[in-house]
């Protein structure tokens, strides 16, 4: 029997598709109706935590964050049976991972930080991404029920809390990109470019492409030899952000990185590939 804590978008979906591949589950949410919901799919709702996880002896959860994560296994403490296996989705700080994977085996049971990249269709279809680390032979034996969670498990080794630092890596990416993406579309705007015309840009042109040479790049920890030197880089960010003011439009992101840039050829790398104001993430 299976239990599942939370019934959010992702929650919900990850419910149904393991009822649709036969799977019997019991779930809750703080929110009753959210729970009551899945019913119609054959799920069986708890308005008790308590009871929810009763006979479960695997508990999934997708939660808010370490708070409610503590909370809630704390109220559903309990009704879990002896040895029961707690795999936890919900994306939380790296000491909170390790805390609760220590805790909880003294208390006789097994957690699993396992948090996704994964959207609420593709919980429903069963791809994207489940990140693991910790006991190995745990993580071995598990794996084949995850798999069918999702498209891929990445097992990023034996350190507890080493998948949730990963996950805030991915989503720190997430932010920073669509705050790129937010500052383009403002720049746009003061340029009196269309978005179609932006659109057309990036469907032949891929700046994504360039991620794992840019990042090769960085971490290489050699600057010399520019593609790009940063004196001429700022000087393209001068000339968003000054575009930007005669039209009226605030930047978000661009202020902060000319600052940084700054900061760099003041140190005397205005000639080294722009690159190197990734330097002191190295060292």
């Amino acid at each position: 029997m299976i239990a599942f804590l939370g019934m959010g978008l992702l929650g919900a979906n990850f419910v149904r598709a393991m009822i649709n591949k036969g799977a019997k589950v019991q779930v809750w949410n703080r929110t009753f109706s959210k729970a009551e919901a899945l019913q119609q799919y054959g799920a069986t709702a708890y308005r008790d935590v308590t009871d929810a996880v009763k006979g479960a002896d695997t508990i999934h959860l997708t939660l808010k964050d370490d708070a409610v994560v503590d909370e809630i296994l704390a109220l559903a403490a309990p009704g879990l049976q002896p040895g029961a296996i707690i795999i936890d989705h919900t994306t939380t700080s790296v000491g909170g991972a390790v805390k609760r994977t220590a805790q909880w085996k003294e208390l006789g049971f097994t957690y699993l930080h396992a948090p996704v990249f994964m959207g609420p269709p593709n919980a429903l279809e069963s791809t994207g991404y489940m990140l693991v680390s910790g006991d190995q032979e745990l993580i071995a034996r598990l794996e084949p029920s995850l798999a069918k969670m999702t498209g891929k498990v990445l097992n990023f080794g034996p350190e507890p809390g080493r998948a949730a630092g990963m996950k805030l890596l991915g989503n720190l990416f997430l932010v920073a990109f669509t705050a790129g993406i937010a500052d383009t579309l403002s720049l746009a705007k003061a340029l009196n470019i269309p978005v179609s015309d932006l659109a057309m840009l990036f469907d032949s042109w891929n700046p994504g492409a360039l991620l794992p040479g840019r990042l090769k790049r960085m971490t290489s920890g050699n600057f010399n030899n520019p593609s790009w030197e940063l004196n001429m880089a700022r000087k393209d960010v001068r000339l968003f952000l000054e575009e930007a003011q005669q039209g009226g439009i605030h930047l978000a992101v661009l202020p902060a990185i000319a600052v940084e840039m700054d900061r760099y050829i003041a140190k005397g790398h205005g000639s080294d590939d722009w690159t190197v104001i990734g330097k002191d993430a190295l060292t």
